[in-house]
């Protein structure tokens, strides 16, 4: 008998959990989940008696190494930096390897020692990336079926608030890794390309370079792109293509106000903070604003970045609480630390709140000597503030290329990305029997 063995049990595992061990008796495997959170370990896997939960530190690599051992299949849903560890470990022990996570540099100077020893490393097999991966090759393929010429790929995806949530001016809140929200975008420059001309995007801009874009019976958003757009030109076979721009999407006015913290420096991760522990949300801000004797942290914020008195962005930092004189709660910590910690004071999903998880991709293409516009729009709710979109859209699709290499269903080997037809064909078509689906509008231009 098999053994799947998922490392980590964090915000997104609760449906790859159910659906491995749902297939656990027909498959014939055994499942063990561990993490070191004993409460997230039984919120999760209490109701599935044959799944295995164990408590353990798996920051520690021996810790990791018993357990990857016990495997024949390792889910990694650990903290991405940690992944080229656990895949040299699953190296050493012929395991094979699945993450939902990007595969860095370093994840992919693997490629050719998993492929010596017949092993399949899986990455990018969540949601973004992952599904839109999947998606964005099964059109692809149909336009080159028949006959079309792909001449621009733009895809957006992210996590919002459903319209059906309690009032909040954000519309958003955290359904995945906070600091992962809290970092984005720094630590380089964003790169497409646009109508055939390279573009870079520097940190502090990025936030006020936005795209907006409609989807029928949902509304507007607005996207800021994503670090690297390009690495997917030859990934996605679009050698040559004009356009390629991959982004995120948030309800807009969420980018203007979140360029707020960019422009003060609340998310420098560069440096540590003196006075934290005496710090309140009011003096945080008040630290990255210069000293005036009688204005206040509202007053000087407002000079200082141009910001209306009686505009929305105010109400939308004042409704975080970024004035108030509450103990800020942590005793050390960097800027990025500090403004994580109090966003998620206001930013934590309650029992009233659901999720929405949107993708969206544009395609131009010619055919036949007629131009058509192709767009493909998912939208997922989630079911409540533990069962999130997020979670379903990211769990599902990992446990289901989980499942596919369990079963030796994929012949290729190595350090892998979900871009062949014998992985993305049969996770798109359970993922629809799932409510995961595309609606694709096709208009002449």
């Amino acid at each position: 008998m098999k053994s799947i063995v998922i490392l980590g049990a964090g915000r997104s595992t609760s449906a790859l959990i159910e659906y491995l061990a749902t297939h656990k008796d027909v498959d014939q495997w055994q499942l063990h989940v561990v993490d070191q959170d004993a409460g997230s370990l039984e919120a999760k896997c209490a109701q599935y008696p044959a799944v295995e939960a164990h408590t353990a530190d798996l920051s520690q690599e021996s810790v990791r190494n018993m357990w990857i051992e016990k495997a024949d299949v390792v889910v990694s849903m650990l903290p991405a930096f940690m992944h080229p560890d656990v895949a040299r470990a699953c190296l050493r022990m012929s395991k094979h390897l699945v993450t939902a996570s990007y595969a860095s540099e370093e994840m992919k100077t693997l490629d050719a020692e998993a492929r010596a020893k017949g092993l399949v490393f899986l990455n990018e097999c969540g949601v973004d990336p992952g599904i839109d991966h999947m998606s964005t090759m099964e059109i692809l393929e149909k336009i080159r079926h028949q006959g079309g010429k792909i001449t621009s790929y733009e895809s957006f995806c992210g996590g919002i608030l459903a319209p059906e949530s309690p009032s909040n001016p954000w519309q958003y809140k955290f359904t995945w890794n906070p600091r992962n929200v809290v970092m984005a975008g720094a630590g380089g420059a964003v790169k497409f390309v646009q109508e055939g001309l390279y573009k870079f995007i520097p940190y502090h801009k990025l936030f006020r370079r936005t795209e907006f874009l409609s989807i029928p019976g949902y509304g507007r958003f607005e996207g800021y792109a994503n670090r690297d757009s390009l690495k997917y030109i030859s990934e996605y076979g679009l050698d040559g293509i004009p356009t390629m721009y991959r982004g995120t999407l948030r309800r807009p006015g969420f980018c203007r106000a979140w360029d707020v913290f960019v422009q003060l420096g609340a998310t420098d991760d560069s440096y540590r903070m003196e006075g934290v522990a005496n710090m309140t949300h009011r003096s945080f801000i008040n630290s990255f604003l210069a000293y005036h004797i009688s204005d206040s942290v509202e007053l000087k914020l407002m000079h200082y970045l141009q910001i209306p008195q009686d505009s929305e962005l105010m109400e939308m930092l004042e409704w975080l609480g970024l004035f108030a004189e509450e103990p800020v709660g942590l005793t050390s910590g960097t800027p990025a630390q500090v403004l994580q910690h109090i966003l998620e004071k206001k930013w934590t999903m309650t029992p009233a709140d659901t999720d929405m998880l949107v993708m969206w991709h544009r395609i131009f293409y010619t055919q036949n000597g007629q131009n058509y516009r192709l767009e493909s729009s998912m939208v997922c709710k989630g079911k409540s503030a533990q069962n999130t979109a997020m979670a379903f859209t990211v769990g599902l699709p990992v446990a289901m290329a989980t499942r596919l290499v369990a079963l030796g269903l994929i012949q290729e080997r190595g350090v892998l990305l979900p871009m062949r037809k014998e992985v993305y064909a049969p996770i798109l078509a359970e993922l629809a029997d799932w409510g995961i689906r595309f609606d694709e509008r096709l208009t002449e231009v």
